[in-house]
């Protein structure tokens, strides 16, 4: 009884006794709720693969199966697929939280975060995969045969990831087992993730770290958070009860056919911003290497900090604000012309959002 209540106390102190600041805002709330998230769609998923069939002639029709013939299958399927998007928005608002008061500046902290995010692009992309409509079908060839561009051994590493010479059976098996074991790997991400900030406590919008002005997380930071993930499920649980298939494409509704290609490919709304810089360069090999550094320029923040500044000055100057909300906007119009159509104004448009995008990053690395 001594050691389970020692155990218990233990448990609970990790957690409760856990000193934040006393002045964090609702800004910090998207961390946890991606955490919650994580956790819902592991769960949703686990229920989906007791229904769902890996195999190229019964993939599709698996989906439909669950959607009308499995007791509350939709609603599991409805959770899952939008919960994929309200994912991806909790770790673009936590990643954007972190831009605003320079918490990349504990680097370790923010460069596993940056992981995560692509880790969770990959998983994401997996899984739009599996219900083999017309969408996922050409989605998968189109963003597979960007490997190509890997010198020499370019085209044999496609048809290694395709698993023969087209998007095929096999493909979907393998992205199946990638999308089933790749949320287990984000778990232990995310664990990381929490030992590098435990390191070093949460950051705060003032950037004071004395002791005197931090508290316990439980009640106070802990009852903020609850708020926060009522407003934002109430939001969550409108759309999957009345709007389920607002964030889906209606190609996706026809079952893959290998001989018809849609008219306007384009991917989810997550991978939109990256899909415009890529598409906007002339050049296949410039445009996927753009398409790789566009995430990975998220490191190149910190360091041009570290570097140029020589110091960690952790304020926010007017200058700094003005280029992150350029930044913000920016990132929202170039998820729009991501899923505009590949013509003039939007290409021009494109070009120039993305000059801006990496532009703005080196200036929030530079700027104090």
């Amino acid at each position: 009884m001594f050691r389970k209540n020692e155990m218990m106390k233990l448990f609970l102190g990790s957690f409760s006794y856990l000193p934040v600041p006393v002045n964090i805002s609702f800004w910090w709330n998207w961390g946890s709720m991606a955490g919650v998230t994580l956790v819902m769609q592991i769960l949703t998923g686990l229920f989906l693969t007791m229904h769902y069939v890996s195999d190229s002639s019964l993939a599709f029709d698996s989906v439909v199966h669950i959607d009308r013939d499995v007791n509350y299958g939709w609603v599991f399927r409805s959770v899952h697929s939008n919960g994929a998007s309200l994912f991806l928005l909790c770790i673009f608002m936590h990643i954007g939280r972190g831009l605003y008061y320079k918490s990349y500046l504990n680097f370790h902290t923010w460069g596993v975060g940056i992981l995560l995010l692509l880790v969770s692009m990959v998983t994401a992309f997996f899984g739009y995969v599996l219900p083999w409509g017309q969408m996922s079908f050409w989605g998968a060839t189109v963003i597979t045969n960007f490997l190509s561009v890997v010198p020499y051994y370019g085209v044999d590493i496609v048809n290694w990831v395709w698993g023969g010479y087209s998007v095929g059976g096999p493909t979907l098996t393998r992205f199946y087992t990638f999308h089933f074991l790749f949320p287990f790997v984000i778990v232990v991400l995310s664990l990381l993730h929490l030992i590098f900030l435990h390191r070093t406590g949460s950051s705060n919008p003032i950037q004071l770290s004395s002791i005197p002005l931090k508290m316990y997380f439980w009640p106070y930071s802990g009852i903020k958070d609850i708020l926060g993930f009522l407003v934002i499920f109430v939001l969550f649980f409108f759309i999957v009860f009345f709007y389920p298939t607002v964030f889906m494409d209606p190609e996706n509704f026809m079952k893959a056919n290998p001989m018809v290609t849609p008219v306007h490919i384009k991917p989810e709304w997550y991978f939109l911003f990256a899909y415009a810089i890529l598409r906007c360069i002339p050049n296949k090999t410039l445009g996927v290497l753009a398409l790789v550094v566009s995430i990975l320029f998220l490191y190149v923040v910190p360091l041009l900090n570290f570097f140029l500044n020589k110091g960690f000055y952790k304020g926010t100057s007017f200058y700094y604000q003005l280029i992150f909300w350029i930044f913000s906007i920016n990132f929202i119009l170039l998820t729009w012309l991501g899923g505009a159509p590949v013509e003039e104004p939007y290409i021009l448009l494109a070009q120039i959002c993305s000059f801006i995008y990496f532009l703005s990053l080196c200036l929030m690395g530079v700027l104090v």
